[in-house]
C-alpha cells in the first residue's frame, strides 16, 4: 500500500494529532514515517522580544534549531514501536519544506491536520494543509484534528 508517509509537525497538539494519526498508518501499512519540522534562525536576542509576541501559529518562525530537533524526537518518541521513523528539520516555510522532503524521498502520501483551512486567512494567507494538497507530489490525506 504505502512505503513512505510523511507528516508535518510544529509541536501543536493538533500537529501531535496528525503525526498520531501518521504513525498509525504507517503502522497497519508496514510504511517507513517521515517526520518533517521547519525553523527559521532567528539571533538569540530578537528570539526572546518576538517570542512575547508571536501569534501561536507562526512560532515555527522563530524557533531556533535545537527546539525544531527536540519537537521532532518528541513526535519520533510518540509513534511507538514498530514503525520506522525518520527526522527531518528544514529551513524555511513549513508548507516548503515537506513538499520538499516529499519529492526527495519519492513519499506515497503526505498526512496533514485540517488547522487553518478555514476562515478568510486560507484566502489571504493560505495554509499548510491547503498549499500541501494542491502541490503534494503524491496522495494527501487531510486529518480531522480541530
Amino acid at each position: 500500500m504505502f512505503k513512505r508517509i510523511i507528516v508535518g509537525t510544529d509541536g501543536s497538539e493538533t500537529a501531535n494529532e496528525a503525526v498520531k494519526r501518521a504513525g498509525e498508518l504507517a503502522r497497519t501499512s508496514g510504511a517507513k514515517l517521515e517526520i518533517v519540522s521547519a525553523y527559521e534562525p532567528v539571533a538569540p536576542v530578537q528570539l526572546r522580544e518576538d517570542a512575547v509576541e508571536t501569534p501561536k501559529d507562526l512560532e515555527w518562525a522563530i524557533n531556533p534549531r535545537q527546539e525544531v530537533d527536540a519537537t521532532l524526537a518528541a513526535a519520533a518518541g510518540s509513534v511507538g514501536d514498530g514503525v520506522e521513523v525518520g527526522t527531518h528539520a528544514r529551513q524555511g516555510d513549513p508548507a516548503d519544506a515537506i513538499l520538499d522532503v516529499a519529492e526527495e524521498i519519492g513519499a506515497d502520501l503526505v498526512v496533514v491536520g485540517n488547522k487553518g483551512m478555514t476562515g478568510a486567512r486560507r484566502f489571504l494567507l493560505g495554509s499548510v494543509p491547503n498549499r500541501i494538497s494542491h502541490h503534494a507530489p503524491c496522495a494527501v490525506l487531510i486529518i480531522r484534528t480541530t
